[in-house]
């Protein structure tokens, strides 16, 4: 792809993300010209909205998997790891800021769903060395932590990732911490 195809493409993602979240219904002309591009450039791409929110699902999973890898769930020191996946999902979801939930198609969900399971099996492993009290129910802690990440990534802008991302490891061990 040529560099300014490339940037165009990232434009129309990004600007289709930002757009898509705060109205569904947002149209494609309105996308493009947010963007800086012709109409005709993103139907080149993608024949209609719904292609463009799956290709900015894709994008943002994309994102999220690399956050995980990064953040090293099951070998680094788990305050780190949890940071680390804080901060970065954080920074994803300002870029991103799109609901992944609302996926359609079956492999975007399957790797949503592979997501949610390395959370939980992170979260057990919390459980295990201490830090989250045991006892609590199944998926509380990983829920808890997307919404505080959710929280801090769009409710709280004012904050830099790394700021968000000390604020919600502080929350969720000041609240479900061993007491």
């Amino acid at each position: 792809m040529r560099a300014d195809a490339a940037r165009n493409l990232d434009a129309v993602l990004q600007t289709g993300a930002r757009l898509l979240a705060l109205d569904p219904g947002a149209s494609i002309a309105a996308i493009a010209a947010a963007a800086g591009v012709d109409r005709r450039t993103v139907y080149r791409r993608f024949a209609t909205r719904e292609a463009l929110l799956a290709a900015v699902h894709v994008a943002k999973l994309d994102a999220c998997e690399k956050v995980v890898a990064e953040a090293r769930l099951t070998e680094a020191p788990l305050l780190v790891a949890l940071h680390r996946y804080a901060e970065g999902i954080i920074t994803v979801s300002r870029r991103w800021p799109v609901d992944v939930r609302q996926v359609q198609d079956e492999t975007a969900a399957g790797r949503l769903s592979r997501l949610i399971e390395h959370l939980d099996t992170f979260m057990v492993r919390a459980v295990r060395e201490g830090v989250i009290r045991p006892g609590l129910p199944d998926r509380w802690a990983r829920s808890l932590l997307i919404h505080l990440t959710n929280l801090a990534s769009h409710e709280m802008p004012e904050l830099t990732s790394a700021q968000g991302a000390d604020m919600v490891v502080r929350s969720l061990i000041s609240g479900l911490g061993p007491g």
